[in-house]
């Protein structure tokens, strides 16, 4: 405590912030490691596992293996479709979002409307034609249903006029109409499959290392594995200027990470303020993002950084802070704060970050074309994993992601809070397992209940409840 106000002290009177988070000194790729400079002088740590694969020859692994992203003139990605692809199950996308000038929003699936028990893996099954709609006003004039017993009208005394009709109310017009018609292919996707690639993308104050377990645990399954640090995080180069820590800095960060690395069939993770790139990303590339989890990511709001948080104290202040900042993130973000979720906090890098960074991180946090709108536009399948002891992100936030998106399945893992895929990692890695082989059966369509199911998400507690 004492070392960190000292630091702070000198930070005010040099203009200088210490402990940079600086690239390790590596000359080649270890353990998996590499050294990506995505913009000159701008270089990220990522940990890409790429497993042996077996019982394939030379030209084969030569030919098809290899990354086969390619960039046209527009700088948009396409893929040549490997030998070993599954044909998936071909599910119709067909909405029609509507903004009204008073700020609502009604949304209307038309097409297929997916719901499963994941944890059993059970095949999903469709829900064709069903009318899903999301109100953010409140009507106060609903028609009711018919009285079995009416009572008649009273009469008017003579002499009494009728009174006047209640004005007409004008057809409302809406602001802004968007339209999804489109056929989407979901299929199972297996750690044995070469055209398969998982992005694991961390949050605010992270690094790489949240997700050891799951990065080994996939890896050990066949599956090729990317994770990068973000601009001054764990490894990553850590540039002393605000504007490089702005969401769209770190997007096109990450564009060029996933550029670099796509396959055909890719798979998003991200945690926290990650899951906002993973959206970016998929709503950029829809084609090639198969899947996405998001993980405590919160509700489909736009960015906009708080005024009034202690972030926008000046960097020595939240330097002094820091071991305040530490034990404040290890209460609100564990469910249980003992040696072994300090330990975990240590080795995951947890806010071990510039308070120049994290400062910069949390001002930057501007993107308002992340909107509900945004949100409702994606048409790929999206599970959200809650833990129940959150603190940050409160559970409604997560419910109300689930209402918003087309294909999305809510996970809540009782005994997890922000931190959960490094406090429950076994529960979590069965989890996106599962709904990484998931794949919706069509020859159950026919048997779909078509009543509208507007009550809740799939809600797990270590263990399915479906509340649907």
């Amino acid at each position: 405590m004492l070392t960190s106000i000292t630091d702070g002290i000198l930070c005010c009177l040099t203009g200088k912030t210490t402990n940079l988070v600086l690239p390790l000194e590596s000359s080649e790729p270890s353990d998996g490691f590499e050294f990506v400079e995505v913009k000159p002088g701008r270089v990220l740590r990522v940990r890409h596992i790429k497993p042996e694969r077996q019982h394939r020859d030379k030209e084969k692994d030569a030919g098809k293996d290899k990354t086969n992203v390619d960039c046209d003139a527009n700088g948009d990605a396409s893929l040549e479709d490997p030998s070993d692809d599954d044909a998936g199950t071909s599910v119709h996308c067909k909405r029609k979002i509507t903004v009204y000038r008073n700020g609502q929003l009604v949304i209307e699936n038309l097409g297929d409307v997916l719901h499963s028990e994941i944890l059993q893996c059970q095949d999903g099954d469709l829900e064709p034609c069903s009318t899903v709609e999301v109100e953010l006003a409140d009507y106060k004039e609903m028609p009711s249903s018919p009285d079995p017993n009416p009572v008649p009208p009273v009469p008017l005394p003579s002499g009494e006029q009728k009174p006047a009709p209640p004005p007409r109310r004008r057809r409302r017009k809406p602001k802004r109409t968007v339209l999804i018609d489109s056929t989407r292919v979901i299929s199972s996707c297996k750690g044995t499959h070469s055209d398969v690639a998982l992005f694991f993308v961390h949050g605010v104050g992270g690094s790489l290392d949240i997700w050891s377990s799951q990065l080994d645990f996939f890896s050990r399954l066949g599956y090729e594995v990317i994770a990068p640090d973000l601009a001054g995080h764990g490894a990553s180069t850590a540039p002393q200027i605000a504007a490089a820590y702005t969401f769209y800095a770190l997007a096109e960060d990450l564009r060029a990470i996933f550029k670099r690395y796509a396959r055909k069939r890719n798979i998003l993770i991200g945690h926290s303020y990650g899951v906002s790139f993973c959206t970016f990303l998929a709503h950029e590339y829809p084609d090639l993002v198969h899947k996405v989890v998001m993980i405590n990511g919160g509700g489909p709001t736009a960015l906009e950084p708080s005024l009034c948080s202690i972030f926008q104290l000046p960097s020595c202040v939240l330097h002094c802070l820091s071991p305040c900042l530490a034990w404040s993130f290890l209460k609100a973000g564990f469910a249980r704060q003992g040696a072994k979720e300090k330990q975990l906090l240590k080795q995951g890098n947890a806010f071990n970050v510039s308070p120049f960074v994290l400062r910069a991180m949390m001002s930057g946090q501007y993107w308002p074309e992340g909107d509900e709108v945004y949100h409702a536009e994606l048409t790929v399948p999206i599970l959200l994993v809650h833990g129940m002891c959150d603190k940050f992100v409160p559970m409604e936030e997560d419910q109300r992601m689930a209402e918003i998106l087309l294909f999305a399945f809510l996970k809540v893992i009782e005994e997890g809070s922000h931190m959960v895929m490094m406090e429950c990692p076994d529960t979590v890695n069965t989890l996106l397992h599962e709904f990484f082989l998931w794949e919706p059966d069509m020859s159950r369509k026919g048997e779909a209940d078509c009543t509208k199911r507007m009550d809740g998400w799939m809600v797990l507690p270590l263990k399915c409840e479906l509340t649907k």
